[in-house]
Order: structure tokens, then C-alpha cells, then sequence
């Protein structure tokens, strides 16, 4: 098997855990099985750079004489809201030759300023998307997913979404098993599949400012298997069902239903990543009423359903 060379690239400003979480992951899967990656890192300079964190990572080469890269990954990070226009001819000029180009996090406006997403799919960190698409229109920005692959130019989210991309790519070369060791050892547990949203419905929505609004908020979380209408919200916020509609998509940005869907959606998947249980009894628990109804708002949402989910991302258990 030949070995993949991994370059990662750094500049001032890096965020650290866009290079350590995707370098970790590899070079586990090097551990696991030798001779498989050598990881690399370069700045422009050869020099030392000083992360966004206030730490300072010593690379191994300058970029100029780094080797072609089998893999090279941009991480992001401050550093990408001014880059050094060195950086991004560096880029233009270089990462085609690599056989896998891959971003974490802000790295994808690293890419773009290069012009390397252009008729793309793409994703980045969810606050930056906005950013992403008005200054690289020929780009396709997708704001909802974790990582984003587009032939051999692969883009991830916000910051640890670089692990599970980086697990996905150990095992496209290595294989299921690897990337669940892997996995394991970094305590990840499992591969959070791709097309998963970048918020928790938690994070998605705003938290209400009044009291009986975030009260029905953690209400929904902590029962979602309980009658979570409209109706039966409202009264428990004491408002009109109207008001209450209102005054939830107002406070929180989006409605109870769409609010009550992720919650559900989200029970149910950690149901099927860490218990035995099956799928009806998921389907009861979390709200559902029935193996069906889960199975739709499962392919809706994450285009697998729950059998399938569970088999693809829950880990095999050890002996």
C-alpha cells in the first residue's frame, strides 16, 4: 500500500484544534496501520506561527519546498480574514497537483480566494457562509452540512467538523474498521455522517428571553415523546396558541414545529448511535408514534433511514 503524504498548511492565525483534530485522526490511522500517511506542515516562510489560541506550531518546511501532497488540508482560522496574498497564489498555483484538496472551517475562503471552489458545492463554518457566497458567487455555498465533497475538494464546517471529516477520509482509504479505531481512541466514538446539520436544534435556535418560553424549550428536550403541540406548548407557557406560535418563532427564530422536529430527529439518532434498542422502540421514545413516521423524517433530514444510520454509524462494540 503506498503511503499518503498529508500537508497541512499553517499561517498566523490558524485555529489550532482545524490542524490537530484532522492530524490526529491521521496519524491514528498511521499508528493503526503503518506506512499508510506521513503528515507534514509548512508555512510560507519555514517559520513558526502563532495560532488564533496564542499558541505557536513550528512547521516542517516552507511551502515552496514542501512534497506534492497526496492530501493537502487548509485549515482556517482569523488568519483567512486578510490572507497573505503569497498564500493564495500559493494555492492556485500548487493545489491542483494534490490528488485530495481539503478544508476545515474558514479554510474553504482560503480555497475560494484561490479560486478553486468555483462551480463548486461547498460548506464552511456556519457564520461565515453568508460571507462565503457574496464574495464567491460562482461557488455553491451550502450552510446546513458538516463536511461538503465535491469530486476530489472536500470542505467541513466549524472547527471539529475537520475530525469527522478527516475519519471519513481514513475510511475511504483504509477502511470501516480503521476509522472506528480511530475513532474510539480519540473517544469520537462514531463518524457523524456528512449531510448532518452543523447546530444541535439547541444551538440552531436562539434561547428565548422570556422564562416560560426557555421553560418550554427545555420542556420539548427533556420529554420528547410527551404531546408537543402547539396547543399543549402554549399551555404550558400560558399563553393563546396564536401568542405562543408568535412569540416562539420571534424569541427563538423559528417555529415550535420545525423546533420540535430537530429535537425528535436528534433523540432518536443518539438512541440508534448508543443503545441496543430497536427501532420502534426509538421511534415511541422519541416521539415518533412509529417505525414509519421516524423513517421519513430520517430520510427527510439525513437522506438514510434509521436502519441503515444506525449500521453505518454506530460503532461495533468490542470483546
Amino acid at each position: 500500500m503506498a503511503q499518503r503524504t498529508v500537508l497541512v498548511v499553517l499561517f498566523d492565525g490558524v485555529q489550532i484544534l482545524d490542524v490537530t483534530g484532522p492530524v490526529e485522526v491521521f496519524a491514528g490511522a498511521e499508528q493503526h496501520t503503518p506506512g499508510t500517511y506521513r503528515i507534514r506542515t509548512a508555512s510560507l516562510d519555514g517559520g513558526p506561527v502563532r495560532t488564533s489560541g496564542g499558541l505557536t506550531l513550528v512547521p516542517d518546511g516552507t511551502l515552496g519546498e514542501a512534497p506534492v501532497a497526496h492530501t493537502l488540508l487548509v485549515p482556517g482560522g482569523q488568519g483567512t480574514r486578510r490572507p497573505d496574498p503569497r498564500l493564495t497564489d500559493w494555492l492556485r498555483a500548487h493545489a491542483p497537483r494534490a490528488e485530495r484538496l481539503v478544508s476545515v472551517c474558514t479554510g474553504a475562503i482560503l480555497l475560494a480566494a484561490a479560486g478553486l471552489l468555483d462551480g463548486r458545492r461547498a460548506t464552511t463554518h456556519w457564520g461565515y457562509c453568508d460571507k462565503l457566497a457574496r464574495d464567491h458567487p460562482a461557488v455553491e455555498v451550502d450552510p446546513d452540512p458538516i463536511f461538503v465533497r465535491d469530486g476530489n475538494v472536500h470542505t467541513s464546517a466549524g472547527v471539529t467538523s475537520g475530525i469527522d471529516l478527516a475519519l471519513a477520509l481514513v475510511e475511504d482509504d483504509l477502511g470501516r474498521d480503521t476509522a472506528l479505531t480511530v475513532a474510539r481512541h480519540l473517544v469520537v466514538f462514531l463518524r457523524r455522517p456528512g449531510n448532518q446539520a452543523q447546530f444541535s436544534a439547541q444551538l440552531a435556535a436562539q434561547t428565548a428571553h422570556r422564562e416560560p418560553l426557555r421553560d418550554v424549550q427545555r420542556w420539548i428536550t427533556e420529554h420528547p415523546a410527551a404531546d408537543l403541540s402547539v396547543e399543549s406548548l402554549a399551555a404550558r407557557a400560558r399563553l393563546s396558541p396564536r401568542h405562543f406560535a408568535r412569540a416562539f418563532r420571534d424569541e427563538t427564530g423559528t417555529t415550535p414545529g420545525r423546533y420540535v422536529d430537530r429535537v425528535r430527529l436528534e433523540h432518536a439518532r443518539r438512541l440508534l448511535e448508543d443503545t441496543g434498542d430497536g427501532v420502534e422502540e426509538v421511534s415511541r421514545a422519541s416521539g415518533y408514534g412509529t417505525p414509519e413516521a421516524m423513517r421519513r423524517a430520517f430520510v427527510k433530514a439525513l437522506g438514510t433511514p434509521p436502519a441503515e444510520y444506525r449500521r453505518r454509524f454506530r460503532p461495533t462494540p468490542t470483546r
